[in-house]
C-alpha cells in the first residue's frame, strides 16, 4: 500500500461522516408531511380566478320563479313546433350507445336549405349561448380585448365575456331602441374584437335593418355578431318576406349570425342553437368546441322539426295574431302609459309601479318579467305572447292588480 493510502481512508470516512450528519439535519429540518400539507394549502377562494370571483352570474327567468303561467321568458306559448306523435322516437333506432354525429350533418343539411346557406356555413351548438361563449374565447384575449354591447340587450354577452377575462364597452341604443352608428363607432378602441347587435332586441323587440349590419361591418375592422333568436316573429310580420342577416355571410366573412330553435321553433327544452357564418370562422368554432357538444335526442327532435315546417309557420302565425291582439287591448286601459311596438313574440308596457304589479301577479299565478332596471325601460314589464286563454287571464289579473294598487288594498314594493 502506498504511504498516503491510511490518510485517503481518513479522508474519505471523515467525508462520509460529514455527508451522514448533513443529512440527518436536513431529515430534522424537513416538515412533517401533516405541516408540509398545511403550510402549503390554499382556499377555494385563492384557487378560483379573480374575474369568476366577480361575476355575476346571468339571471334567467326560472330563477326568479317557475310555476304559474309563464310569460317571463320568450318562450313559444303553444309549445314545440312537432306533432305528439312524432315525438315518440324509436329509442333503439336512435343507438344511444353510441357518440351522436360531432358536426350534426343532417341538421345542417335541412339548415341549409331553410336558410339559403351552405352546410360549412352552418355551427350548431348548445343553444345560441354556446356560439357566444366560444367566438369570444377564439376571437378575444383574456386580459387584453374587448366586446361592444349596445344596452338595453341580452345579458349573456357581458356574461360570457367576463368569465373569459374580456372587457365589455357599451354603445347605448337610443330611446327609441335604434343602433347609433355614430356613438357605437366612436366607442370602438384598438380592443374591440368583436361587436354584438340583438336583432330583434332583447327586451327591445325592435329590430336592426340589415343596412346598418352592412355600414357597421364596412367601417369596423372586428367580428360583428347579428343575434337573431326572435328573427322569425319579424319574417313572419312582413308576410314572409325580407331576409335575415344570413343573406350577409356569404359577402361579408367578418358577420356571424346567431339563431335559436329555442323561440319561433317552440323548442327550448333541447337546447340547439345556430351560428351561421364564413366557413373559416365556422371551422375555428369547430375546433374548439367539445367534441359531441349536442346530444343524439336534441339533434332527433331538431332534425324531426325542420323536416316539416307547416306547424312552425301555424304556430307562428297564431302568436302574432294574439300579441297584436293583446297590445291593442292594453293600448286601451287606462294605465298603461304606452305600448312600445315589437317584431317578436314579446313586447314592453310601461305601467306605473310596474315592479310591484309584476311581484303581485307572480306570486298570484300569471309571471310575466320587469325590466324597469334596464337602460330606457323605466317601469316597463316585458310580456311574453301568450295562448288565448293565457292572455285573458293576463289582463283578468293585471285589472285586477292596478285597481288594488290604486286603491291602496296592494302595498307598493318598488
Amino acid at each position: 500500500m502506498p504511504r498516503d493510502g491510511g490518510a485517503i481512508a481518513v479522508t474519505a470516512l471523515a467525508a462520509v461522516v460529514v455527508a451522514a450528519a448533513s443529512a440527518v439535519v436536513v431529515a430534522c429540518a424537513r416538515p412533517k408531511p401533516q405541516q408540509q400539507q398545511q403550510r402549503a394549502r390554499r382556499t377555494l377562494k385563492e384557487l378560483a380566478r379573480q374575474n369568476i370571483l366577480d361575476l355575476t352570474p346571468y339571471r334567467c327567468a326560472r330563477d326568479d320563479y317557475n310555476t304559474g303561467i309563464l310569460l317571463d321568458a320568450n318562450e313559444n306559448s303553444y309549445g314545440a313546433t312537432i306533432s305528439q306523435s312524432v315525438l315518440e322516437l324509436d329509442m333503439a333506432s336512435l343507438e344511444l350507445n353510441r357518440y351522436p354525429d360531432p358536426y350534426q350533418l343532417s341538421v345542417k343539411q335541412l339548415l341549409a336549405e331553410f336558410r339559403g346557406v351552405k352546410t360549412e356555413q352552418i355551427f350548431v351548438g348548445v343553444g345560441s349561448d354556446e356560439a357566444i361563449d366560444l367566438l369570444i374565447r377564439i376571437f378575444c384575449e383574456p386580459g387584453k380585448d374587448a366586446i361592444l354591447t349596445t344596452p338595453p340587450t341580452y345579458g349573456m354577452y357581458k356574461v360570457c365575456a367576463k368569465v373569459n377575462d374580456v372587457a365589455v364597452q357599451t354603445a347605448p341604443l337610443t330611446p327609441e331602441f335604434a343602433v347609433d352608428e355614430a356613438a357605437l363607432l366612436r366607442a370602438v378602441t384598438p380592443a374591440t374584437k368583436m361587436v354584438f347587435l340583438c336583432s330583434p332586441g332583447n327586451p327591445t323587440a325592435v329590430s336592426v335593418p340589415l343596412d346598418v349590419v352592412r355600414r357597421v361591418h364596412d367601417a369596423f375592422d372586428g367580428i360583428v355578431v347579428v343575434d337573431e333568436a326572435y328573427v322569425d316573429f319579424a319574417l313572419a310580420a312582413r308576410g314572409g318576406g325580407g331576409e335575415t342577416a344570413c343573406a350577409l355571410v356569404g359577402a361579408l366573412e367578418r358577420v356571424v349570425v346567431l339563431q335559436t330553435l329555442s323561440k319561433a321553433f317552440g323548442m327550448a327544452a333541447i337546447r340547439v342553437g345556430m351560428a351561421y357564418a364564413h366557413a373559416d370562422v365556422v371551422q375555428l368554432m369547430n375546433n374548439v368546441k367539445a367534441p359531441y357538444n349536442v346530444n343524439r335526442l336534441s339533434e332527433e327532435v331538431a332534425r324531426t322539426a325542420l323536416s316539416n315546417l307547416s306547424l312552425y309557420r301555424q304556430r307562428v302565425a297564431q302568436l302574432l295574431e294574439q300579441r297584436d291582439k293583446l297590445m291593442e287591448t292594453l293600448r286601451n286601459e287606462p294605465y298603461v302609459r304606452r305600448v312600445l311596438p315589437s317584431d317578436a313574440n314579446f313586447f314592453l308596457v310601461e305601467i306605473e309601479h310596474a315592479h310591484t304589479i309584476y311581484l303581485h301577479m307572480a306570486e298570484n299565478g300569471v309571471v310575466v318579467r320587469f325590466r324597469g332596471n334596464e337602460l330606457h325601460c323605466t317601469d316597463c314589464l316585458r310580456i311574453t305572447v301568450g295562448t288565448a286563454e293565457e292572455n285573458a287571464k293576463l289582463l283578468e289579473l293585471l285589472r285586477a292588480t292596478v285597481k288594488g294598487v290604486q286603491d291602496g288594498t296592494i302595498a307598493l314594493r318598488e
